[in-house]
């Protein structure tokens, strides 16, 4: 029996020597002790390389798993500081959020409330307008009876003044002797004889204008003669116009109709037109009080303003170009003086 057991440790001697000896990665087989004791001294240095190989290698796995372990649980450490950073930013991006859409509405009000106003804005505006617009027609309307009434005044005192004749260039002082009514018999006299001798006209008044003498003034003042009737004063005033010249002790002077200060205003204005026309030969006058009488196309016409003038002659393409530029003038001196207002 005891060489059996020989024979069976040195068949498993031999298997195990069998076994090659420079794999690395050689499983480790197990072992019963009664094989150790059997096993031949370069069998155990063997089995302790083995041993000490994968020794070495299950430290080297487990420092690995360890530093995995470690890597693992420094991302793990990463990645929950992140997830708090990323609670932070949704934090402040919801208060940032939060904050914009409270401004959104503080705006939405501020807007709401402008409008508000603005529209109360308008209504006033609006209101101011209809006001401004109402003045504005009450305002012409006043300018309007302002002018009504001050041709009305002007009609009456050129009714009041139809009796009288002016008198210009008479020297101041001249009246003392005899005083102006006595001038202006000795203006007869000298001027038309045969009206001297009329006792029918009679001097009612006569004083200078204005009252007072303004003694930087270098023109004597006006001779204001009031006489009992206006067919007197037409009668003196065309002898006066036939004689053309008329004189007071050998010096020149004038006698024309007494009118209203807005009268001579608007004869004034006729002066120039009425210059044009006379030198195209259109017999021009200037007829009581202030009316504008010429020939055209062989025909007297008689315009009692200057708007009527002017849409008569744009229908006269020939009249249109001589009066072109003076009327062109006009227009523009009233744009002047309405400018000046």
């Amino acid at each position: 029996m005891p060489n059996n057991k020989r024979k069976n440790r040195g068949n498993k001697n031999k298997e195990v020597t069998m076994k090659p000896s420079n794999e690395k990665d050689t499983p480790i087989q197990d072992y019963e002790d009664d094989d150790i004791e059997e096993m031949q001294e370069e069998d155990l240095k063997k089995l302790i390389r083995t041993l000490r190989s994968s020794q070495k290698q299950i430290l080297e796995l487990q420092k690995s798993l360890m530093d995995k372990i470690e890597n693992l649980s420094r991302e793990n450490e990463i990645l929950r500081r992140n997830q708090n950073e990323t609670k932070q930013l949704v934090q402040q991006e919801t208060g940032i959020v939060t904050e914009v859409k409270n401004s959104i509405d503080q705006m939405k009000n501020t807007i709401e409330s402008l409008t508000n106003r603005m529209g109360e804005a308008e209504e006033r505006i609006s209101d101011l307008e209809d006001r401004e617009q109402e003045r504005i027609q009450s305002d012409q309307r006043k300018e309007e009876e302002i002018r009504n009434l001050k041709h009305i005044v002007g009609n009456l005192q050129d009714t009041i003044k139809k009796p009288n004749i002016r008198v210009l260039g008479v020297p101041e002082g001249m009246e003392r002797e005899k005083g102006l009514e006595g001038l202006f018999s000795e203006i007869l006299a000298e001027n038309f004889p045969g009206l001297e001798k009329d006792r029918e006209i009679l001097v009612q008044e006569a004083h200078r204008t204005p009252n007072k003498h303004d003694q930087k003034r270098s023109s004597p003042r006006h001779v204001v003669i009031k006489l009992s009737t206006v067919k007197h004063k037409e009668k003196i005033l065309k002898c006066a116009r036939e004689k053309r010249q008329i004189t007071l002790r050998g010096s020149p002077i004038r006698l024309t109709a007494d009118f209203s200060s807005e009268t001579l205003q608007v004869r004034r204005e006729w002066r120039d037109i009425a210059q044009v026309l006379r030198e195209n030969n259109c017999q021009p006058r200037i007829l009581y009080p202030a009316k504008l009488s010429f020939v055209n196309e062989g025909e007297i016409k008689t315009f009692h303003s200057k708007q009527k003038l002017k849409e008569f002659v744009a229908t006269r393409p020939a009249l249109q170009k001589m009066l072109k530029d003076v009327l062109h003038t006009e227009t523009k001196k009233h744009g002047h003086q309405y400018e000046r207002r």
